[in-house]
């Protein structure tokens, strides 16, 4: 299923992951997947993309100056079972943030079944830029969560 996911920029100190999920419980809004990283590695992908595109978007030291920066910052992808109100609670609280489009799939929590999913995306030469999932016990479904390049094609199969 087609699902919005939002990403924000946390200070990388103590208390900032619970802050932004106080506010987001004291709204009755529960967060259904979570992946955070450093900032710098998102930067770093960035001047990769960067080197490998003809339209140069920012000199070097302009993204040695970020990777610098972006150290005390971590990026934090969510999906949330109430967007909307997530979105105007991120507002309310002055975060910064976007939204992107992604897949959102409940599997059965066996060996193969990634697999199975992973290659429908490749036999449509659909490529996956990125991937996160949980699950909470040995019998239940895992949420997994894939950023494929094209929503698009990829929603047709799922």
């Amino acid at each position: 299923m087609v699902r919005t996911e939002i990403s924000l920029f946390l200070r990388n100190v103590p208390g900032e992951l619970a802050k932004l999920s106080s506010i987001l419980s004291s709204e009755g809004v529960n967060i259904d997947a979570l992946m955070i990283q450093d900032a710098s590695s998102y930067v770093r992908e960035l001047f990769k993309a960067r080197g490998k595109s003809i339209k140069k978007l920012a000199s070097v030291s302009n993204y040695n100056m970020m990777k610098r920066d972006s150290a005390e910052f971590a990026l934090v992808r969510i999906l949330t079972s109430d967007e909307d109100k997530t979105l105007d609670l991120l507002k309310e609280h002055d975060y910064v943030f976007d939204t992107v489009p992604v897949i959102a799939i409940e599997l059965e929590n066996k060996p193969g079944v990634l697999a199975e999913v992973t290659d429908k995306f490749g036999k449509e030469n659909i490529n996956i830029n990125y991937i996160y999932g949980s699950v909470s016990s040995s019998d239940a479904k895992c949420l997994f969560v894939f950023a494929p390049e094209n929503i698009e094609e990829a929603s047709k199969f799922f």
